[in-house]
């Protein structure tokens, strides 16, 4: 695991000079704590960061191939290596170390760019290959692993964070306002864009290559397979346990190939199914006890501890916990926004961030439970819009349209109904147009600030400059490219969007502990197999992941498995009361936060008032406005990211 940098010049004459990549790689340090390299020749400079993990005597970065041709950094881990390894050597390659990274410059020696094809594990590699005088960058197929890159008329840099491209003397972080109608609505960008402009994410699944006069080419490389692909393999005609079998066998051998190591590995421990399915399957395979590591809450109605500790003690686990207090949690905050380089789209990346302290103590890599709820319909939404959409058919056959308006403002408007209530309501098809496909998913389960939300709050001048549909312009991309019946196109989209930018926060929180984080659940075999399972199997009643629910039956307690899901959630909304409220809208209608010119000063005052008299629940937009300025003010204007003080009652325990 590390982090990766690189410099190409298209000044012939240019000579990349090692005090700018020094510091590109010393601003990332925290992902690579262990060892630093540089290959500079002429044109080209490539660094990194290591957190080693294998090979620790000869696995030292760049690596090139036996003549030097080729010189690769890599950031990730290859599951297969050792298998690709032996089909190499018998193919005449000659390794030098047992790293991972040496593969996959013998694995482009030999097939060139479709090397990609072969790798099965989480990446994101550039090569300098001198003979074309051009460099190759990749990046996983499910966007496990980050790359970010630059591109001007004099060079073409890259990096695993913004910040490494920030570090160059060339680049000023510039804020993106195109990309700030989709930032309110979503939270995240799920396209090519950052919030940086001129700077740009390599997608999931794509590769790019360029050469010394900067031609520049990107494709993708693979994508789901589509509802077609899953008749020719005749999936419908199979039962139930074809597929609760055939997934059991597929888990246990993706969790097994993640336990390549030579340091200690522990699991992220939540008690919720996902991660206890990855932690039996783990206690199983190497039949002695593991490492369990979970963040909870003083406020319990928050914190999954208990369940945690049943998993643990149900696997002999030697198990550790954190707590995280109100005031822990905002006084990391800014130093976790510029780990992400982005505003953060969810509190639960600060609770991340504290487990993955926690476990630096005794491990170097932990195994998570990420990508089950996306590749198996685990989220309740997705349940609930299939009735919402079958509910709504017969509700708009049966009543009039300005009768379902007045409703719906009603809903929206009325002082009789309370904020709780009021948003239930307006989840369902009583309190949403079901004749808007944006509106009857987007708007009701991810948007904070719809379109008509948008209008209110930004002024005149810059609602002209961003708002045109733009908020789900990149969104709506995936979901028309999308195929099949309506669970396979939810679960497309959401693979392509709202996982992607799950990944990212997995990787930076628990990069910010250096600490290596592996998704078995996203082996690219396992995901390719879980999308050919039938809908009517996915999913029954109200209920998803049926076949993880089926498969785990022998592994772990029955309250584990159908338990209702919370979803790793943080007590953010119980916190945003009182002195906490206070201080976030003094904080946006600071003279220096108007100044921005983003909002109405009339409209965030509103806002706080209707959620301070509990008229409308704003927990998530005020998050996004909280989040919006402080990124402003730590990543754009470079103010301190350093808490002011100690952790005031964050402490950890051990138990067995």
């Amino acid at each position: 695991m590390c982090g990766i940098a690189g410099i190409l010049e298209f000044d012939h004459d240019a000579n990349v000079d090692p005090n700018v990549l020094r510091p590109m790689c010393e601003v990332m340090a925290h992902r690579g704590p262990d060892d630093d390299g540089f290959f500079l020749r002429g044109q080209i400079g490539l660094g990194m960061r290591r957190l080693s993990i294998v090979d620790l005597a000869t696995g030292h970065q760049p690596i090139s191939n036996e003549d030097g041709s080729l010189w690769i950094v890599f950031n990730g881990e290859i599951y297969n290596h050792r298998t690709l390894r032996e089909q190499l050597i018998t193919r005449g390659h000659q390794y030098r170390t047992q790293s991972d990274t040496e593969t996959i410059v013998h694995l482009y020696e030999e097939y060139g760019k479709d090397c990609v094809q072969h790798l099965r594990g989480m990446f994101a590699f550039a090569i300098w290959d001198a003979n074309r005088k051009s460099v190759f960058v990749a990046r996983d197929r499910l966007g496990i692993k980050p790359l970010y890159y630059s591109l001007t008329p004099d060079r073409f840099l890259f990096g695993s964070e913004i910040k490494v491209l920030l570090a160059h003397p060339s680049v000023r972080a510039e804020f993106n306002s195109a990309t700030l109608s989709e930032y309110l609505a979503f939270g995240y960008l799920s396209g090519e864009e950052t919030f940086y402009a001129g700077l740009r994410k390599l997608m999931p699944g794509h590769w790019l290559e360029i050469n010394e006069r900067g031609d520049f080419r990107i494709e993708r490389y693979w994508d789901l397979p589509s509802p077609t692909e899953n008749v020719i393999h005749g999936d419908r005609a199979h039962d139930e346990r074809y597929y609760v079998e055939g997934y059991r066998e597929l888990l246990e051998g993706a969790v097994s190939s993640h336990l390549m190591s030579d340091v200690p590995l522990g699991v992220f421990l939540s008690g919720g199914l996902d991660s206890s399915a990855v932690a039996a399957l783990m206690t199983r395979i190497r039949r002695e006890p593991i490492q369990t590591f979970s963040v909870g809450y003083a406020e319990q109605t928050y914190s999954e501890l208990p369940y945690a500790r049943l998993v643990a003690r149900h696997l002999g686990a030697e198990h550790h916990e954190v707590l995280v207090s109100c005031d822990d949690f905002f006084s990391v905050l800014p130093k976790l926004i510029w780990h992400e380089d982005e505003p953060i789209a969810w509190p639960s990346s600060v609770a991340l961030f504290f487990v993955a302290e926690l476990a630096r103590a005794n491990v170097k890599v932990v195994l998570t439970g990420e990508g089950s709820d996306e590749t198996l319909a685990g989220y309740s939404r997705y349940a609930f819009t299939l009735k919402n959409v079958a509910f709504d058919r017969v509700y708009r056959g049966a009543v009039p349209s300005a009768v379902r308006k007045h409703l719906r403002d009603f809903i929206a408007n009325s002082s009789w109904i309370a904020a709780r209530t009021r948003r239930k309501l307006s989840h369902s098809f009583l309190g949403i147009d079901g004749e808007s496909w944006i509106s009857l998913y987007f708007d009701n389960f991810f948007s904070a600030f719809n379109q008509a939300d948008q209008l209110a709050l930004l002024t005149d001048e810059c609602r002209d400059q961003v708002l045109g549909g733009s908020a789900y312009r990149n969104v709506l991309r995936y979901w028309e490219h999308s195929s099949g019946d309506l669970l396979q196109r939810l679960l497309y989209t959401d693979i392509k969007t709202y996982l992607v930018e799950l990944l990212m926060k997995q990787d930076n929180m628990s990069m910010a502990a250096s600490i290596e984080s592996r998704v078995p659940f996203l082996d690219h075999v396992l995901v390719e197999w879980a999308m050919r399972v039938p809908a009517r199997i996915q999913i029954q009643g109200t209920s998803g992941k049926r076949i993880l629910k089926k498969a785990m039956e022998d592994l772990l307690p029955r309250e584990i498995i159908h338990r209702t899901k919370l979803g790793f959630p943080t007590p953010w909304s119980g916190w945003l009361a009182g002195r906490q409220l206070d201080s976030i809208e003094r904080l946006l209608l600071e003279p220096r936060s108007m100044r921005r010119g983003f909002f109405k000063k009339g409209s965030i005052e509103r806002l706080f008032r209707e959620h301070r008299v509990q008229y409308r629940d704003h927990y998530d937009r005020i998050w996004r406005l909280l989040n919006l300025e402080l990124w402003h003010r730590v990543c754009v204007e470079g103010e301190s990211h350093e808490w002011s003080g100690q952790f005031s009652d964050a402490r950890s325990v051990s138990t067995t």
